[in-house]
């Protein structure tokens, strides 16, 4: 579900800047007048003498948003039942993270607005942008592995849901008590349905736009409806029976194919996967490339004349949410998470280091879908508003600046994880100092001409992602074998060493190299639980010869020291130290070198 919502969130970003310069292209085009009056344009339903009207932006903003939110409650759903929001330690860093990331840029903005007339602005810069986020990171490449990635999507997850309580809790002026009632009752109508387990789309979709109108018309901002009810819809894993029985009506029509059969293996496989994962799948691209763009462009416009940035240059409004995005999101954010850490609440993801958290950090700073939703509901007046909604785009364009020098200044690595001690000019030897023999793990023919020795790290990024390139040339070169060394960057990666552990476990029982994909395949999924998990499905005790397996791997750590191995993955071909790229081609061209010589 991770890799999906990357994939969309980021190619999605585009599609946002074009809608953002759009709007401000056309209100700043001679044709700028049209751009408000267009989206003050009012539009709704009408039956006998009760009218329900808004205006298009209205319509865009308490409407359309609902949904994008209704998005991120599924999110939220998925996250908290079956993803990484069910293990404390890794949820405890970034919620915190994500609270000290909105407290601060609150706290700087009322330093210089407390008691002015944009005082009620200071939520415009606690809230990230998602898209815009994974766009910058998508951009930033190889020096952000997929756990920062997903590092920051927990924690822009608990700040779209605290951004909403806040919405709820700061910006409702009024409440009308018939309207909320009527909210209430509806609400409990839909529970009532979810609890008696019926699944019939019609009666959600009206109790649900019933809710909305109600909602609206009661004060409370209706995209709370949105969140509450994306949380409210059903998750689960699917189980071996559903599966069993998919498999056999697709099975049936296969064999006799007919439209009854195909109708009943749709309805089957159908039924396999959670309702909440399937409203994922046909929401969130619609969300991501056409609610939020539609947004961006009924509400990024404004005027970006001389006069207006003028007054934006000394508008405490306009540095406020500048500076609460660019400082006291990287603050915020830094501190939350390293207060945590500090005190053991909870984990980083364990290939993570401090390089890349401040990166993301920085970034982290580009507020955009929610903190121009909040300028819509703080301010009243015109001019106001768009001193705001330069601030946001100044701090926004400002973050990414950070983010950008922070990963290419502070995580240069090319490539290799490296220990703190390692230096980067250091003489290091060519020769492998101890040759392979009966006691290391070898995958590949014992006569093969080419041996490939690998120095690596169960928690490392970059081995994780080489991982699957050593294999593709097993399979394409039969005359190759591949030998792994054990060599734990124990100051970088706390996992793995216990990692290794259990592989030397399962290796007792000749399932070495079983174990050995198993934890590549799970590398942001290390915990002592999650080790005894895999143990347990090779049939292997972790935990029993503890101090023989320290000792192992203690061998395979001295022949890579002498061997000048400083950083993971390091490769040895034929016992000669490789210094190309480590991708497929490059590393596929050296084996041919070899192979030419005598």
């Amino acid at each position: 579900m991770l890799r999906a919502f990357f994939r969309t969130e980021a190619g999605s970003t585009s599609v946002l800047l074009v809608a953002t310069a759009l709007a401000l292209l056309w209100a700043n085009s001679p044709w700028g007048d049209a751009y408000e009056a267009f989206w003050h344009t009012p539009m709704g339903l009408s039956f006998g003498d009760a009218v329900f009207s808004l205006d298009l932006r209205h319509w865009v903003n308490d409407g359309l948003m609902t949904v994008f939110f209704f998005v991120v409650g599924l999110e939220v759903s998925y996250e908290m039942r079956l993803g990484q929001l069910r293990d404390r330690r890794l949820i405890a860093v970034p919620a915190v993270a994500a609270l000290g990331g909105m407290l601060v840029p609150a706290g700087i903005y009322l330093l210089l607005n407390f008691g002015g007339p944009g005082a009620a602005g200071w939520g415009v810069p606690i809230a990230t942008d998602t898209a815009f986020v994974l766009g910058v990171l998508a951009v930033v490449g190889a020096r952000c592995p997929d756990p920062l990635r997903a590092f920051l999507l927990t924690l822009a997850i608990v700040d779209d849901v605290l951004a909403i309580i806040i919405i709820a809790l700061f910006y409702t002026e009024s409440l009308a008590l018939p309207a909320l009632v009527v909210a209430a009752v509806l609400l409990a109508a839909i529970v009532t349905l979810r609890w008696l387990k019926i699944w019939r789309a019609p009666a959600y979709i009206v109790l649900g736009f019933g809710l909305w109108v109600a909602t609206l018309e009661s004060g409370i901002h209706p995209t709370l409806i949105g969140i509450a009810l994306g949380v409210l819809v059903f998750v689960y894993a699917p189980t071996d029976h559903k599966l069993l029985m998919a498999g056999e009506a697709v099975h049936e029509f296969t064999t006799e194919p007919s439209a009854r059969a195909a109708r009943e293996a749709a309805r089957r496989v159908q039924m396999a996967v959670s309702v909440n994962e399937r409203l994922q799948l046909r929401l969130h691209p619609w969300s991501s490339y056409v609610i939020v763009p539609v947004f961006a462009l009924a509400n990024a416009g404004v005027r970006l004349d001389a006069e207006t940035l003028r007054a934006a240059l000394t508008s405490p409004v306009a540095i406020g949410v500048a500076l609460g995005l660019l400082l006291g999101k990287f603050i915020g954010i830094s501190l939350g998470t390293w207060l945590p850490l500090r005190f053991g609440w909870g984990i980083l993801p364990g290939n993570l280091v401090w390089g890349q958290v401040l990166g993301g950090a920085a970034v982290s700073g580009i507020g955009f879908t929610v903190a121009l939703f909040i300028v819509d509901l703080a301010f009243d007046d015109p001019a106001i508003q768009a001193e705001a909604k330069i601030g946001i785009l100044a701090g926004s364009l400002l973050s990414a600046l950070l983010g950008w020098v922070i990963f290419r200044m502070a995580w240069d690595r090319g490539g290799v994880c490296a220990p703190p001690e390692a230096e980067p000019d250091e003489e290091l030897p060519e020769l492998l100092s101890v040759p392979v023999g009966p006691g290391d793990h070898v995958r590949g023919p014992q006569d093969a001409r080419i041996t490939i020795v690998e120095y690596a790290d169960f928690e490392c990024p970059y081995c994780g992602r080489l991982h699957p390139v050593l294999e593709e040339l097993r399979d394409k070169n039969p005359d190759v074998r591949l030998v792994f060394r054990h060599f734990p960057l124990r100051t970088l990666h706390p996992r793995a060493a216990p990692a290794a552990i259990v592989a030397e476990a399962a290796a007792d029982q000749d399932r070495f190299w079983e174990m050995h994909d198993i934890l590549y395949d799970n590398q942001r999924f290390l915990t002592d639980a999650d080790l005894a998990h895999y143990a347990a499905q090779l049939d292997v005790e972790p935990w029993s010869h503890v101090p023989r397996h320290v000792s192992r791997i203690g061998l395979d750590e001295a022949s890579g020291r002498d061997s000048g191995v400083r950083g993971t993955p390091t490769l040895f071909l034929n016992g000669v130290r490789y210094q190309g790229p480590l991708n497929l081609a490059s590393i596929s061209r050296a084996l041919e070198e070899l192979r030419k010589s005598p």
